[in-house]
């Protein structure tokens, strides 16, 4: 897999692997959120590609204080070839390079496959209660 920084011609693939991978809800816009993070640390934005077609994303964050991971996700069909945890090695990298201490990443509760992922790269329940609040 090659990992580079997102690109704008890569957003339908984006895109449609999030809503493959279950990461688009009624409660985010995926153009919004491309939107943002390219105008936001667009280095943190990467992609895993083979053979020129993405199969994993994700976004960084680092505000000085702490990191933050969204949006990873492997292609359905790609998932279990060790693509998720080459594409975090990157992104972990980049962050700690930055000088971030700590990174923290949010799961649905319901997604078991995605907490069993994170606990086998060395996360852990931080016993914090995460709270939102949305500005349409």
């Amino acid at each position: 897999m090659k990992i580079e920084i997102y690109d704008h011609v890569d957003q339908k693939e984006v895109i449609d692997i999030w809503q493959k991978c279950g990461l688009v809800t009624d409660k985010n816009d995926p153009v919004a959120d491309i939107i943002r993070k390219t105008t936001h640390s667009p280095d943190l934005f990467i992609v895993g590609k083979i053979n020129g077609k993405i199969i994993a994303t994700v976004m960084g964050g680092y505000e000085g204080r702490r990191g933050w991971i969204n949006l990873l996700c492997v292609a359905p069909s790609s998932q279990r070839t060790g693509h998720g945890r080459m594409i975090m090695d990157h992104i972990e990298n980049l962050l700690f390079k930055a000088g971030c201490p700590k990174i923290n990443l949010q799961i649905r509760i319901s997604n078991q496959q995605a907490i069993k992922f994170y606990e086998s790269l060395g996360y852990s329940n931080d016993h914090v209660f995460s709270m939102a609040k949305y500005h349409k």
